[in-house]
């Protein structure tokens, strides 16, 4: 039955295909082509014509000869094959006729495209192999297609268990994103290729000596190393005595010899741009830029690169791909499997059949016993003291494997104690493994993986400790081990399977990965392997190695740059964009896929995050039940309550002491008492009362809380009586409107969202209290029944959530109140609770006081003291800054900002002992934070208060960094050494900017949301170190002691290397100039040593790992490579690929994807649904939304209203933002364009035309400043006009404006954490300057990059952050003697380092600043994209909603406040459309409830455009699915109070209105008798007067009598209303009450039509005969043009007349349309 339901389940769901169709139709002689095994033979043929194209090349066949015939049978197998399978699908499907015809099908082209590339490799083969073409031409270049037949090998796996339209679209999606993004950046890539261009231009101006001349520039004619220059004397470099600056251009080099970065043309200056953004090289450019232009210049302009390209808009490819990956991940959950928790390696579960003929699973134990070893070895090997004993041994192992080191070369290896106790210990796994198989028997023991795992352990160990086999290969098995120490941590484990567990989505993206690569390789090596000077492609492993080098972005550049050198000058543009495309797809599309990957891992299923939800909120509560354990210790003394003695009393008894908390209550009552008694006293007694009044009720302000509490509950528990009652009589109404028809006769239309969800709400609330739950079975069918009975358990479970949502909300009270209880159980108990220090009392004056002096701020919310309401202040943004901390803690946050200003000036050379002015701030800020803390103490307390100082983290580091600051003012050493106590002191004291994230709430924030994460970052990072300790203990075994060579590359042995030689010196990595006959290269004479790398070594496990762990990021790791290849062999340069593979690929990619799951987390967001996060994301755009401030369309049809149209037209804007770039002039055109179609009020507006306006004048002003003074501030001017240029195209195209936003956005919420990041640059920037500061110059400390002062020092640091060259640095801050010199006395007179602390000042720093801090960057990017670019049918309000929105709020908001009257709101509802529309003859009672709810909430005041976008957007999302608990509960509750309110208002105004009826009736019957007088009169008169046509002139007394009478409604156009629409079957009848207000029906509202102007005159037609007088018609004449140019105008002074109706009786009657 299992198996039949699963089956049927899978055969429903349909497959897409996007492989080829390979069921073809049968046939008689070509049967062999619908062969499975055919087939499989052809997808393995693909993979050997693969293997083929990577050995046919000529280094390959110079190498190894026989390989040219090799591949020569091997393609003319494959060719015979291929073609015959060619002619049969041809036969079969025929060559062009046909629906399946073979020129068709997309996939049989591929395949006839392979072919005929297979012919064509094999006939220039052939050439080749006869001589007649050479091998090494460019028609080698044909076979560049062929490495494309490895996707035949794979195409198989696009098979999909999807309907073919939804993945076409998600591709679609996906690529129009990537293709947006890829945009975007090059977008930016131009704007900072223009303003290379003109901020720098060449940098061709280098130091030479003064006897060059042109045409003879040699390597001997540059300084040593090369220096650029700048021929200006107050900018850039000076040169040297003996050197002078020159344009090596003038002096004749090429542009191929100068190289190809810098900023001479557009071209080059974006390839230098996006070498810049991959953050490898950048520094050397800058370096560059600062020697030849002023060094500002290019700091800004390099540092604003890294920061927006290579931090903000790159990282946005990450969150691209993210969120498409999220979106393929529900997609294809069948087809990748559903997440799954861990589960123990020793039980499984399997499907029994009960008793009753159903289906249970029932756990089976693996480890039961199924061999034949006796009971007590199977119960040893059960239990858990023989797992702990071989994981001891396993940890054993691996100590000693990790102790192994280089003992030197005459040491015999093979019989050491390490080679010993490797064979004990695989002896020891070796029996273990046995005894499991004798007792779970062999095939119950590989049942389980863990066991296969260890088994193949097992062999390998056993092989590797075989003499010959120790330390080769085979030493991956032994150092494997330490994986099974996973098994101790179950949290460890339970992450690992969490990331690691589902393999197939990672482990194909390590194939995909792998093909990638290899496909690519074979590309390459066959568009480069004939280019001579070029060795990175002669070979397929160096072009594997080459590609690789650029997939992981280490030393790329160089590659690229060395290609480009070797292909020449006409080649050069296309191969550099063959390698920026490849880099771009490898670094920003293939990585991202696994973070993608690792992200979606450790995302949680739907149905587990409310249930998720639910325990964070109940887990809270009970945390916030509990006292701090600094309080909780008062509980361990004897409780003695404050006694006080009553004295004066008439009694001969002694009255016993009483509890002063007992009579504080008859002390306050008394001085209440006596304040009422004092009312009547003079108005000073009265203040003195008001005064104490108010001080007892401060005193009370808890009762009354508890009072406003119990009231709160006690309304609650008949809240549900009251929604139930309103909820029926809503119900019934709605339900005998149906009844009566008064739906009927309107055209149907797609309802409204805020419909769709108003009714939703109606029928849930409705079926939740039952309301009809007696007439459910009553005349209904049984598929009704069943879907109502579903309906109803559904809304059932609903309001049980709703019952545990409201218990966690009580639990959280109790907790607060049971915390505030014990709270004053101690202060009442212990006289010493709450006592600053245990001196100051807790009423005491002085602690009164500094209370007042801590507590201060400034006061942010001014309120309407009448309405109560926040006023909106102009400066609110500067309110809220100035009220985002204390007055105390603003005071010492400018103390801390002037202090760290001072440290920036020390120097080793200026120290603040020997500085006295530098020692102003030093006593400045301690005498400031003494008196700080002394306020907060005597405040708030030291540590046994609630509000302590020293109560978290941030209070320890405050007395932390306060005792360091007053230690070293009062010590002041005058003589530091290095290495000692002094200078560890003067570290510490630089620790002082942390401050700042003590002061500012934001920071401590951002401090709590990196320490929050810290068990998962732990946890990877002991994979990481796992990781290493695996690849370091390898390398110790495989090469301690082999990477030793002599630095003279001509000598092989150790007993050669002695002596001296000469060694070339590196001039420059820039100029590519050749040596002439005879000439040498610059050099010097140096000893011949035989030592190690200078920067690492693999002789003991420590080296080995520091190597490793600089390789793991990614820099040096080429080095490293070279270095194995070279000095040990070839084929372990396989060891190091592995190693970066894993750590690139896996292991960094695993800390992105970690800090980003702890950020999602930490932000609330990690828990949230799909509807959740569609919510959150839709609150952050309607933040951000703002009104249009456009002014309306000119009243007529003149020139203004023509220039209006086109300058909104979409042709206008597009073709405005390409014609920008060319001419300031045509920005100018435009402008005065839209100032004459708006007018300049008008213009002025809106922001964008401003900006316009801004960016015009800036243009012009820019023109006639150049072309008058034409210097460098012209040009940094016209810089600045390109970049507001560029930007103002970014409002005119939707997608360059959202991802800006995403960036902008990003910005702004990310301005914390990067100044988190800078704070503690400067910290390590500071010791760095102590530590380091008087370093000698080495491979890359120079004067460039240093830690001579702070401000070099924070240069250094970001050049860390970038990872460029950060080792080398670090290596050089390591120099010890005997190459450098020593102090014994003063840190600042040695120009040695410090080994210990520059290991840990670095890898820390790096650590922290690239690993953690960047990656928080890259979690908000991710965070703000799905924020901005989401699709229509993902957002609960489209762009085009807002969009209407924002036009139907700039029509009422005439005055372009963005604050409109309450009143207000109802027109503003009437007039909205489409998905926002509120239809009055179907939603009376939803309009009704928006309209109170802007009264309700405003007070009947001002609401703001944010304020009605709100309330629509919680009425059009369904809020049980989109709302959180608590804001779902304070919604619940204000829409359950509404619809009370508005069932009240609704039952009054009914009132009202019958008892209008009531009084009308009377009236009509009183006035007959009146009405039959006048009828008497009428007669009368008809009989005097004969019946005749007058043509009278209207007067005031005509309009007087009509208005009085109500006979007519007014045509006066200071009257005209909205009117009835001819749908209208009621007429235009009105009653008096209603005349001259708006008139509605069915829901259509339209515009008066314009009145008609009057040709000669209004004549006013009275027929009198029948005892009747009609008012027939107004005759009007009216001129069409007119009536054209003033139907603007009427609109607007219709609308100024609509909005002017301000009478409550109006706004009632509004309410019940």
């Amino acid at each position: 039955m299992l198996k039949r339901k699963q089956s049927s389940r899978v055969e429903a769901q349909p497959v897409t295909d996007f492989g080829p169709d390979e069921s073809l139709s049968d046939n008689a002689d070509i049967l062999w082509i619908n062969k499975p095994w055919v087939h499989s033979l052809l997808r393995i043929c693909a993979i050997i014509s693969v293997i083929s194209v990577c050995m046919n090349t000529p280094m390959t066949f110079e190498h190894y000869p026989p390989l040219q015939y090799v591949t020569f049978t091997l393609d003319t197998l494959l060719m015979f094959l291929y073609t015959a399978e060619m002619i049969a699908k041809m036969h079969i499907r025929g060559i062009v006729k046909g629906d399946t015809s073979y020129l068709k099908d997309r996939w049989c082209v591929f395949d006839g495209f392979m072919v005929f590339c297979l012919w064509v490799s094999l006939v220039l083969q052939v050439f080749e192999i006869a001589d007649i073409v050479d091998q090494m031409s460019p028609w080698g270049m044909l076979r560049i297609p062929r490495p494309l037949i490895m996707i035949r090998a794979f195409r198989i796996y696009f098979r999909f268990e999807l309907p073919r339209t939804r993945i076409t679209n998600i591709l679609k999606r996906s690529g129009e994103q990537i293709w947006s993004v890829s945009i975007f950046l090059l977008f930016f890539l131009l704007l900072y290729g223009i303003l290379g261009v003109q901020m720098f231009g060449t940098f061709t101006y280098h130091c030479v000596v003064n006897d060059t001349k042109p045409g003879n520039v040699t390597w001997n004619s540059l300084a040593i190393p090369d220096t650029h220059c700048s021929p200006e004397l107050e900018e850039g470099y000076q040169c040297p005595p003996g050197f002078k600056c020159m344009d090596l251009e003038d002096l004749g080099l090429s542009r191929q010899e100068l190289g190809y970065s810098g900023f001479n043309e557009i071209g080059t200056s974006i390839f230098t741009v996006y070498e810049a953004a991959s953050q490898e090289g950048w520094v050397f450019l800058m370096y560059r830029a600062i020697d030849s232009f002023p060094r500002w210049r290019s700091y800004f302009y390099f540092i604003t690169l890294i920061f927006f390209l290579a931090w903000l808009v790159k990282n946005v490819f990450i969150a691209v791909i993210i969120e498409t990956f999220a979106e393929i991940r529900v997609q294809f959950q069948q087809m990748w499997g559903s997440r799954s928790s861990t589960t123990s390696t020793a039980t499984t579960q399997m499907f029994h059949e009960d008793a009753a003929g159903g289906w249970q699973l029932v756990a089976v134990d693996v480890n039961k016993p199924q061999g034949r070893a006796p009971a007590c070895l199977q119960q040893m090997m059960r239990s858990s003291v023989f797992h702990m004993f071989i994981l001891s041994m396993v940890t054993v192992d691996v100590i000693v494997a990790a102790s192994n080191y280089h003992k030197g070369e005459s040491f015999r290896r093979q019989y050491d104690e390490f080679y010993l106790a490797e064979v004990a210990f695989t002896v020891l796994f070796d029996l273990e493994a046995l005894l499991k198989i004798w007792c779970l028997g062999f095939t119950g023991y590989i049942s389980s993986s863990l066991h296969k795992f260890e088994l193949l352990l097992v062999i390998g160990t056993t092989l590797h400790v075989y003499p010959d086999l120790y330390h080769s290969q085979f030493t991956y098995f032994q150092v494997l081990r330490v994986v099974r120490l996973i098994k101790i941590s179950p949290a460890l484990e339970d992450f690992v399977y969490k990331i690691f567990g589902p393999g197939k989505k990672l482990g194909s993206l390590v194939v995909f990965t792998a093909s990638l690569l290899i496909v690519m390789s074979a590309i390459s090596l066959q568009m480069f392997c004939f280019v001579e000077e070029l060795d990175r492609f002669t070979t397929f492993p160096r072009a594997f190695m080459s590609m690789f080098q650029i997939l992981t972005q280490e030393g790329w550049v160089d590659v690229m740059d060395q290609t480009l050198n070797a292909v020449g000058h006409m080649w050069a543009p296309v191969v550099a964009i063959y390698f920026i495309l490849y880099h771009l797809f490898a670094t920003l599309i293939l990585l991202s896929l696994f973070v993608a990957v690792i992200l979606d891992n450790l995302e949680l299923d739907e149905d587990l995050k409310k249930l998720k939800q639910l325990k964070q909120s109940e887990a809270n509560a009970d945390t916030k039940e509990k006292l701090p354990l600094r309080l909780r210790i008062f509980e361990k003394f004897p409780n003695r309550p404050q006694m006080v003695k009553i004295s004066k009393l008439p009694s001969d008894f002694t009255v016993p002491k009483i509890r002063e908390s007992f009579m504080k209550q008859f002390i306050d009552r008394q001085q209440q008492d006596t304040c009422c008694l004092l009312r009547s006293l003079p108005s000073a007694s009265s203040s003195s009362c008001d005064h104490s009044k108010r001080s007892a009720i401060e005193d009370n302000k808890y009762i009354d809380q508890k009072l406003r509490k119990s009231v709160f509950s006690i309304r609650a528990r008949n809240l549900l009586e009251k929604e139930t009652a309103v909820t029926k009589i809503l119900r019934a109404c709605t339900r005998q409107r149906m009844l009566s028809g008064s739906f009927e006769g309107q055209p149907a239309k797609e309802r409204s969202i805020l419909s769709v969800q108003h009714h939703i709400r109606q029928e849930r609330r409705s079926l939740r209290h039952g309301s009809n739950s007696q007439r459910i079975s009553r005349g209904k069918s049984l598929e009704t029944l069943t879907q109502d009975h579903s309906n109803t358990v559904r809304y059932r479970n609903a309001q049980r959530e709703d019952s545990e949502i409201k218990m966690i909300q009580e639990k959280k009270e109790q907790a607060e109140m049971k915390r505030k209880v014990q709270e004053e159980e101690l202060r009442e108990n212990h006289p010493y609770f709450d006592k600053p220090l245990f001196i100051v009392g807790r009423e005491h004056r002085f602690r009164n006081f500094c209370r007042v002096v801590v507590r201060a701020r400034f006061n942010v919310s001014k309120t309407d003291p009448v309405t109560g309401a926040v006023k909106n202040t102009k400066y609110h943004q500067l309110y809220d800054l100035l009220g985002l901390v204390t007055y105390l803690d603003w005071v010492m946050i400018i103390v801390t900002i002037c202090s760290c200003i001072s440290m920036m000036f020390e120097s080793p050379f200026r120290r603040v002992m020997h500085a006295p002015t530098l020692q102003i701030a030093e006593y400045v800020f301690v005498i400031f934070m003494s008196i700080e803390l002394n306020l907060k103490i005597m405040a708030d307390g030291l540590f046994f208060t609630p509000t302590a100082v020293i109560r978290d983290f941030g209070g320890v580091m405050d007395i932390f960094i306060y005792l360091v600051s007053l230690i070293f003012l009062c010590w002041m050493p005058q003589n530091v050494p290095a290495e000692s106590g002094a200078q560890l002191l003067m570290v510490l004291r630089c620790l002082r900017p942390l401050r700042i994230f003590k002061l500012v709430p934001q920071m401590r924030k951002v401090v709590r949301e990196l320490f929050s994460g810290f068990k998962e970052i732990f946890l990877v990072s002991i994979l990481l170190l796992t990781l290493m300790l695996v690849f370091a203990s390898f390398g110790v075994q495989l090469f301690a002691g082999k990477l030793a060579k002599c630095n003279d590359p001509n000598i092989i042995r150790r007993e050669d290397c002695n002596g001296i030689f000469r060694i070339n010196v590196s001039v420059s990595k820039n100029l590519n100039l050749k040596l002439r006959p005879g000439e040498k290269k610059p050099g010097f004479w140096v000893p011949r040593v035989w030592a190690n790398p200078r920067n690492f070594n693999f002789d003991n496990v420590g080296n080995a790992m520091l190597a490793l762990f600089e390789v793991l990021s990614l820099k040096g790791w080429v080095e490293v490579r070279d270095v194995i290849i070279h000095r040990v062999g070839p084929m372990h340069g396989i060891y190091i690929h592995v190693f970066v593979f894993l750590g690139c690929m896996i292991g960094l990619t695993l800390f992105v994807g970690v800090v980003i799951a702890n950020f999602n987390e930490n932000k609330g967001t990690a828990l949230l649904t799909v509807d959740q996060r569609r919510w959150e994301d839709l609150k952050s755009r309607l933040k951000i939304a703002q009104p249009l401030h456009l002014p309306p369309r000119p009243d007529n049809d003149g020139f203004r209203a023509k220039m209006y149209d086109i300058t909104q037209h979409p042709f206008f804007k597009r073709t405005i933002a390409l014609l920008v770039l060319a001419q300031s002039v045509l920005l100018s055109v435009k402008v005065t364009m839209k100032i004459i179609a708006m007018s300049p009020a008008g213009f002025w507006q809106s922001r964008r035309n401003r900006y316009d306006l801004l960016v015009t004048s800036l243009g012009v002003v820019w023109v006639v400043l150049h072309f008058a003074l034409l210097n460098a501030y012209t040009y940094m001017m016209g810089a600045c006009v390109i970049v507001f240029r560029f930007f103002s195209i970014c409002g005119k195209h939707v997608t360059l404006k959202m991802l800006l936003l995403t960036v902008v956005v990003s910005m702004y919420k990310s301005f914390f954490i990067i100044v988190g990041m800078f704070l503690l640059l400067l910290c390590y920037a500071f010791a760095g300057v102590v530590l380091f500061g008087t370093v000698k110059y080495g491979e890359n400390i120079n004067r460039h990059a240093n830690f001579s002062s702070a401000g070099k020092a924070i240069t250094v640091l970001f050049r860390i952050v970038t990872g460029e060259d950060w080792n080398k640095i670090m290596h050089d801050c390591m120099v010890q003697p005997p190459f450098c010199t020593p102090d014994e006395f003063t840190y600042w007179a040695t120009d040695c380092g410090n080994y210990a602390g520059a290991l840990m000042y670095f890898c820390s720093f790096y650590v922290i600043i690239a690993y953690i801090m960047l990656n928080l960057l890259v979690a908000i990017i991710v965070e703000n994209f799905s924020l901005f670019y989401s699709t229509e049918e993902d957002q609960l309000l489209s762009y085009n909603d807002l969009r209407h929105f924002q036009i139907i709020w700039n029509m009422v908001d005439d005055k372009r406040e963005g604050v409109i009257p309450t009143f207000r709101v109802k027109f503003l509802l009437r007039l909205l459309r489409g998905r926002l529309e509120v239809d009055l003859d179907k939603d009376k009672l939803l309009f009704k409830h928006m309209c109170y709810e802007m009264e309700r909430l405003h007070n009947g005041g001002d609401v703001t455009f944010h304020d009605v976008l709100s309330m629509l957007s919680y009425r059009s999302v369904d809020i049980r699915k989109s709302l959180q608990l608590e804001e779902l509960l304070a919604r619940e509750q204000l829409e359950y109070t509404i619809e009370e309110e508005v069932a009240k208002q609704t039952i009054r105004m009914w009132l009202k209105k019958c008892l209008k009826r009531i009084r009308a009736k009377q009236q009509q019957s009183c006035s007959i008798i009146h009405s039959l007088r006048e009828s008497q009169q009428q007669e009368l008169s008809r009989f005097l007067n004969p019946p005749s046509i007058e043509t009278t002139q209207p007067s005031e007394d005509m309009n007087t009598n009509s208005q009085d009478n109500n006979m007519q409604p007014e045509t006066s156009s200071q009257q005209q209303l909205l009117s009835p629409t001819l749908s209208d079957r009621g007429g235009s009848r009105q009653d008096a009450a209603d005349a001259g207000k708006p008139q509605r029906k069915f829901g259509q509202w339209r515009l008066p039509s314009a009145p008609k102007p009057i040709s000669h005159s209004v004549s006013s037609v009275n027929l009198r005969f029948g005892g009747r007088t009609t008012v027939k018609s107004v005759v009007c004449k009216m001129n069409p043009m007119t009536d054209a140019a003033s139907c603007g105008s009427e609109v607007k002074k219709w609308w100024t007349r609509q909005l002017t109706v301000e009478s409550d009786e109006s706004g009632d009657d509004l309410l019940d349309i």
